[in-house]
């Protein structure tokens, strides 16, 4: 039932923050940061519960008939990887309550509701082992997705809300038509209805068939991730939404086509993803090269970081296709790292332009004198993205290389040349914005201490994972194993 209550608590906490919106402005913030503390704290007592038993397949589950004729479940199961993601969701969400402490300041109650309902539907994709239930989640998180830009985004946020409808929505099709064709086809085989996942993993499928029905999932996923040429939906989605609006795309979204990949794409059709890796591969390095030059060609400052996302996801694609222990290893790491190092870039970023209503890059400089504690902060989370040692984008896009080369030495050397492309992005940045002459003559004030704490959390977690990822690649390692066994075909 634990996983219910994961699930239902923000759902909950956040109809509690609807109506308390209409009485105070303050009480939504109070009752979200409580209901996701709360959710979080129970995600962390999971991890402890389970750490010295390994995390074994499933260590949690809740599996339900619901609509038994059509052989649909309402099945929850939670591994390694899908607790990762839930405790990640939950971290997120709670930063991004306390990022928008003071940005939010009109229809408070409708933007926590909002805002837990995305956590909720997140919690819904990572844990749905029944192929219909992790569809429903799937487009439910599209809906308090696209309000939250639209409501509460910046002056265009109108076209950026409705281009990621529209995107993801199509994927979501794609999708759709996808698992119905392995329903069916399933059926053909068996006799037997069902969208059980455990089910589906053994359906016997002919190479063409395996091939299409993959694509299906894979363009959806991509679309998420994003991968070029899907991926246009992303900068001007990170650039219109709200700080945590921002976060939230950055650090859950975007894994959730990592995820989906890992999961279904991959162990579902091995075979068919086999016969696709090189392109995937290709595309993976083509995403870090991509977004690399256009993140160096930026003048807004959170289309620039929105633009490091599709560079480094392309790290994240790269490794899930290498197949191998180092490559998987190093996707994880790297989805963990870049949730919590873009996602703070963004914060940094929101946080200047709520102070001096600009993301141009043009009209800053000089800001170090200014806001020091805010410059310092930005300067740890951009070497991060550049990924220096001894941080945890270095692990995870190390490790991803080291997989790659391998299987392909040549992709892992382009791969390489987009980390030390990124070093010319992230110092740009730091010059354009902190150094230099105080071109607008800026007077504004530094962090104040809830933002420093949020920060400091975040700079905690990224040397973490960069000196010790050891515990997060135990928590992966069974699931990773179990994955191997329906899809061996690199995996040693």
């Amino acid at each position: 039932m634990i996983l219910i209550y994961l699930i239902a608590l923000p759902l909950v906490s956040g109809t509690l923050s609807w109506l308390a919106g209409r009485f105070s402005r303050q009480a939504p913030r109070w009752i979200a940061l409580l209901g996701l503390s709360a959710g979080l704290a129970a995600t962390i007592e999971l991890w402890a519960a389970n750490r010295h038993a390994g995390f074994s397949t499933w260590f949690a589950q809740v599996d339900w008939m619901w609509m038994p004729d059509w052989g649909i479940h309402f099945h929850l199961a939670m591994d390694g990887l899908s607790l990762l993601l839930v405790l990640l969701a939950y971290f997120l969400g709670i930063v991004s309550v306390l990022v928008s402490w003071t940005e939010i300041q009109y229809q408070t109650g409708l933007f926590h509701l909002t805002l837990q309902w995305i956590v909720a539907s997140m919690g819904g994709v990572f844990l749905a082992m029944d192929l219909f239930l992790f569809y429903f989640a799937w487009e439910l998180m599209l809906i308090p997705l696209y309000f939250l830009i639209a409501i509460w985004g910046h002056e265009h946020r109108i076209y950026a809300s409705v281009k990621f409808f529209l995107f993801t929505q199509l994927g979501g099709l794609l999708m759709l038509i996808a698992i119905l064709s392995l329903y069916f086809a399933h059926h053909r085989a068996t006799g037997v209805y069902t969208f059980e996942y455990e089910d589906l993993l053994h359906t016997p499928l002919a190479p063409a068939a395996q091939m299409w029905i993959m694509l299906g999932f894979f363009v959806a996923f991509a679309v998420k991730l994003p991968v070029p040429p899907l991926h246009s939906w992303l900068p001007d989605a990170h650039t219109e939404a709200p700080t945590a609006g921002s976060v939230i795309l950055a650090g859950l979204v975007l894994k959730t086509g990592a995820y989906g990949m890992l999961r279904f794409v991959v162990p579902l059709f091995p075979g068919g993803a086999r016969s696709f890796a090189p392109v995937a591969m290709a595309l993976g390095v083509a995403g870090v090269l991509y977004g690399t030059i256009l993140a160096f060609s930026q003048t807004d400052m959170k289309r620039l970081v929105a633009w490091t996302s599709v560079s480094h996801m392309g790290f994240v694609l790269l490794g899930i296709f290498a197949w191998n222990r180092l490559a998987l290893e190093g996707v994880v790491v790297t989805m963990m790292a870049h949730a919590v190092s873009t996602g703070a870039l963004f914060v940094t970023a929101g946080q200047l332009q709520e102070r001096i209503h600009t993301r141009d890059l043009g009209r800053m400089g000089g800001l170090w004198a200014v806001v020091p504690r805010l410059g310092g902060f930005t300067l740890f989370f951009a070497l991060a993205s550049l990924g220096l040692p001894g941080l945890g984008d270095f692990v995870g896009e190390f490790l991803v290389l080291l997989g790659t080369y391998q299987v392909s030495p040549i992709l892992a050397i382009l791969g390489a040349v987009g980390v030390f492309f990124s070093t010319l992005y992230a110092l740009r940045m730091i010059e354009r914005v902190y150094r230099g002459p105080n071109a607008g003559d800026w007077r504004i004030a530094d962090l104040l201490p809830r933002e420093n704490a949020v920060l400091a959390v975040m700079i905690g977690i990224v040397l973490w994972l960069g000196l010790y990822p050891q515990p997060v690649i135990d928590m992966f390692r069974p699931s990773m194993t179990r994955l191997a066994i329906y899809a061996p075909w690199r995996t040693r």
